[in-house]
């Protein structure tokens, strides 16, 4: 009789579960830079921001077109997507990039796309295996890979993540403006902007300044920035954290950005708002995931006046070493000052040149 009853039990159990099919659940998390560098009124300028040494291998996608002559406000840098399953999954995948060109990609796309959208289609979510991803040469790309996320295969390509880059016009949520001593930042919208930090670094001397959040208008002196590197870190990383991106998430994005992110100059981090992103790059994916977290940080050059001083003096010393340091940074500078001349053409044309290949 107990055992009738048991078995009875245990077949209404297994009646009463779903279909595995059913039960996939599926987690989407994403994060991304949007760079940009403030004009002579604090908001971000249109410029060529494709005047750096390549720093993506070889085997990513690419636009065809001649990305050297792209203007935008906003150089958007590495947006990664990664993918949490309970199971095995199959997902598409689109994203649209409105005034905006999408300049590179992985993993590669067999169907026709627009520069300003592509998509991926069946892209396989594969919890429970490891996979040979591709390598290159040194590259900001590979550190987005050390993170808890599932495997992607696609047409037999593999990576840990799905890739893509551009470059666009986008309403940014702030503007900022720096004196010899201090930075004025003035929050556009009718939100607070979320995660502000005034950084700068002086000959390797970096400091900094985090605000928990910005309504209006704010002067920050640059005397009141905390000599704290580790700090600065670890603020950083709880702000990512806060926004809804996982631990080893967070910290992939700061090694990825470690470099670039903390180089000589003085500039805003900020968290960009999760509305102006949806606007900005209407993301797609079906079935719809259980959660999607999008969490781009905004980073905006400022130029100081120390800095346009040394580059109006490198230009009339015709000291290319000097200008040469600004990279992608330096024509946007130079046409904030209303410099025009060959020594600057040349270096901007040579910068261009070693941009868009590949790296090795």
């Amino acid at each position: 009789m107990k055992l009738g009853i048991l078995l009875l039990a245990l077949l209404s159990t297994a009646i009463a579960l779903p279909a595995t099919n059913d039960n996939v659940s599926v987690t989407v998390h994403e994060w991304g830079t949007f760079t940009s560098i403030a004009g002579e009124n604090g908001e971000a300028m249109a410029w060529r921001s494709y005047a750096t040494p390549a720093d993506l291998p070889c085997f990513v996608d690419r636009f065809p077109g001649f990305k050297g002559g792209l203007l935008g406000t906003v150089r958007m840098e590495t947006p990664v997507l990664y993918f949490y399953s309970s199971q095995n999954a199959v997902v598409d995948v689109s994203v649209h990039f409105n005034n905006g060109t999408i300049t590179e990609w992985f993993p590669k796309i067999d169907t026709k796309h627009t520069w300003d959208a592509l998509g991926w289609r069946n892209v396989h979510v594969l919890p429970n295996s490891t996979a040979d991803f591709p390598l290159g040469g040194r590259s900001h790309y590979f550190t987005a890979r050390e993170t808890d996320a599932d495997p992607l295969e696609l047409n037999s390509q593999h990576e840990k993540f799905l890739f893509y880059r551009g470059v666009g016009t986008v309403p940014l949520p702030i503007a900022g403006k720096v004196t010899d001593k201090s930075v004025l930042i003035n929050a556009l919208g009718a939100k607070p902007v979320a995660g502000l930090i005034v950084f700068e670094n002086q000959g390797g001397h970096r400091r900094y300044r985090l605000l928990s959040g910005l309504q209006g208008e704010v002067t920050i002196s640059l005397k009141s920035l905390d000599d704290n590197w580790a700090g600065l870190l670890m603020d950083l990383e709880r702000v990512l954290i806060d926004q809804g991106l996982y631990q080893r998430e967070a910290r992939a994005m700061i090694e990825t950005w470690r470099d670039s992110w903390f180089e000589e100059g003085t500039r805003l981090f900020y968290i960009v708002p999760r509305s102006t992103i949806d606007s900005a790059l209407p993301l797609d994916i079906k079935p719809a995931p259980s959660k999607i977290e999008r969490v781009f940080v905004g980073r905006m050059e400022l130029v100081t006046p120390a800095v346009q001083q040394e580059v109006r003096s490198a230009v009339e010393a015709k000291d290319q070493h000097t200008l040469q340091k600004y990279g992608r940074f330096l024509e946007p500078i130079a046409q904030r000052l209303g410099l025009k001349n060959l020594l600057l053409d040349s270096i901007y044309s040579n910068a261009l040149e070693h941009g868009l290949t590949c790296n090795k």
